[in-house]
């Protein structure tokens, strides 16, 4: 690969590498606080039915007004989305806990007319001064809107993915950060001030799409930059800044307890990023394939001089440049669209292959981290908890990726994630501290998974449709994230449904992955041929291992190197 040779020339680990991938990767950590915000904006608090608006209420207490309004239901708690129908003024007489079960067995023998809340809820104290359930009543009736606005955010994702993923090949990474930068700060900023359960769902499809715009160019324009060597360890470093972002959320939400103001606050850095996004560079890989080898011979001169190779630099002239890469420019001439994806063999298994892995990895893991209040631990240290277990998650998957290959890392993180949130089925629902611990375990491995295919998908597609394959496979991704709060509410008929699908899925998607190519120590992709010749090389390899007499493999290892 000609462009590798390039770039060791002006400097592939200089001063141009750290700030460029340092200044990418700050983003990313306000990125958790978009994908994870309904954590915070929506928690549903504990409500019942207002009283009835016609009630004389200056000569009751609020315990008194409840019970004469309000029925208990089968845990002695106040019903949620029902009433009395009329007051009952026979409960004020009630004195003690064994009057009022005689009182409510009373009332169920005379078959009291209820009715639902016609008059509103009234929600009890929570740790959230305001939550976009009490702003808009999104209970009872409405409760399934609040699973709805998370889909619609992962709508914007997906029709993101295929938007950006398309656009990025053909215009460029660069252009389409800037503007998915601006798009996510204007559409925050909007969601912040929504003032409707309509408008809201709007700006934060406006944030899912900018959010699959700034990963997909974000991941490229990364890894475009660097050499071969050092991709592991900085593809790991860019997934630990999502990582610290979900800590980073959860220190922020504990002290912005109103939903505008939170939402606000992680909306206004974008303002930032998109004013310093005009320092970067576009990739040149990128910009020679796309026929503008004038602007990659002056983008690469740039890097020369930030990295202290002047004379090196020098040296890059468009003549040079051209002769470098013929063979890359030759096979990328035309045009190339979502069609080469699959239209041949290697191509077509990759593509198939990684959209299974991504939507069952995004599947799982918005499963297990969308809906915190199920296990009945504090908000924000269950947040902290499940941000926390992708540290050494990601530590592990990155040794086993540079030690055993990115195909098998991939395929056991997701095998290992599914028997972890498999085995939650067979613990008490009681038991909350081990539930949590598995689910803990099952998202730390979904977490590994995450980060291999962030850096596993980019070195498999070539250079020519990089973008519209990382458009594809996100895609499939937010599909996954679209139908995962969707899968929850299963579990209002049969509480164990949830559990084996989220569990499942994993598993027959890890398998996917043993059709995988292996990528370790491989210079990335320029075009199509690149990918096949590759392809072919390691089934003539695997036939010409099963030729051999046992124990002779001196040929085959020779051909593989």
């Amino acid at each position: 690969m000609a462009f590798g040779e390039l770039l060791d020339q002006v400097g592939s680990t200089g001063r141009f590498q750290v700030m460029h991938v340092t200044l990418l990767c700050m983003p990313i950590l306000m990125m958790a606080s978009h994908n994870l915000l309904q954590n915070f904006v929506a928690p549903v608090p504990p409500h019942h039915c207002s009283a009835h608006a016609n009630l004389s209420l200056h000569i009751l207490t609020k315990e008194q007004v409840q019970r004469i309004t309000v029925p208990v239901d089968e845990k002695d708690k106040p019903a949620r989305c029902q009433r009395y129908a009329t007051p009952q003024w026979g409960l004020l007489n009630v004195t003690d806990k064994a009057e009022a079960e005689e009182e409510d067995s009373y009332a169920d023998t005379l078959d009291v007319e209820l009715q639902g809340c016609q008059d509103g809820w009234e929600y009890g104290e929570t740790e959230r001064s305001s939550t976009i359930i009490t702003e808009w009543d999104l209970v009872c009736e409405q409760r399934t809107l609040k699973q709805m606005g998370q889909t619609i955010y992962m709508g914007g994702v997906l029709v993101g993915a295929v938007i950006f993923g398309g656009l990025s090949d053909k215009f460029g990474r660069l252009y389409l950060l800037q503007f998915s930068y601006l798009l996510m700060a204007v559409s925050g900023t909007c969601t912040a001030f929504a003032t409707s359960f309509s408008l809201f769902c709007l700006f934060r499809f406006g944030c899912g799409m900018a959010l699959s715009g700034l990963v997909l160019n974000t991941l490229s324009l990364v890894l475009e930059w660097i050499p071969t060597r050092v991709r592991t360890i900085v593809g790991t470093g860019t997934g630990y800044c999502y990582t610290i972002g979900q800590l980073l959320l959860a220190l922020v939400a504990y002290f912005i307890r109103d939903w505008r103001w939170l939402t606000l606050t992680v909306s206004l850095p974008f303002y930032g990023f998109f004013i310093y996004s005009w320092w970067y560079l576009e990739s040149a890989r990128w910009l020679v394939l796309n026929r503008k080898s004038e602007k990659a011979v002056k983008n690469l001169q740039a890097v020369a001089r930030i990295n202290g190779r002047h004379a090196e630099g020098e040296k890059i002239t468009l003549e040079v440049l051209q002769e470098s890469m013929k063979k890359e420019m030759s096979c990328s001439e035309g045009s190339y669209s979502a069609l080469d994806l699959v239209r041949t063999p290697v191509m077509r298994t990759i593509t198939v292959c990684l959209s299974a892995i991504w939507f069952s990895t995004s599947f799982g893991y918005y499963g297990l981290s969308m809906d915190l209040e199920k296990f009945g631990v504090d908000m924000y240290l269950i947040q902290v908890i499940f941000g926390s277990v992708d540290i050494p998650a990601k530590v592990i998957v990155t040794v086993a990726m540079s030690v055993f290959g990115r195909r098998p890392s991939q395929c056991a993180s997701l095998i290992l994630a599914g028997i972890a949130v498999l085995s939650n089925l067979l613990v008490p629902y009681e038991k909350q501290t081990m539930r949590t611990v598995l689910a803990v375990l099952g998202k730390g491995c979904l977490a590994a998974s995450f980060n291999c295919c962030y850096l596993y998908s980019p070195e498999l597609y070539p250079t020519v449709i990089r973008q519209n394959g990382m458009g594809f496979v996100s895609m499939t991704a937010r599909l996954g994230a679209m139908v995962a709060p969707m899968v929850q509410l299963l579990g209002e008929r049969v509480p164990w449904l949830p559990g084996l699908i989220y569990g499942g899925v994993p598993i027959i998607s890890g398998f996917f992955a043993i059709f995988l190519p292996e990528t370790l120590a491989y210079p990335l992709p320029d075009t199509v041929q690149d990918v096949e010749e590759r392809g072919y090389r390691r089934k003539n390899t695997k036939a010409k291992k099963e030729e051999l007499p046992t124990g002779d493999t001196s040929t085959p290892l020779k051909d593989a190197a």
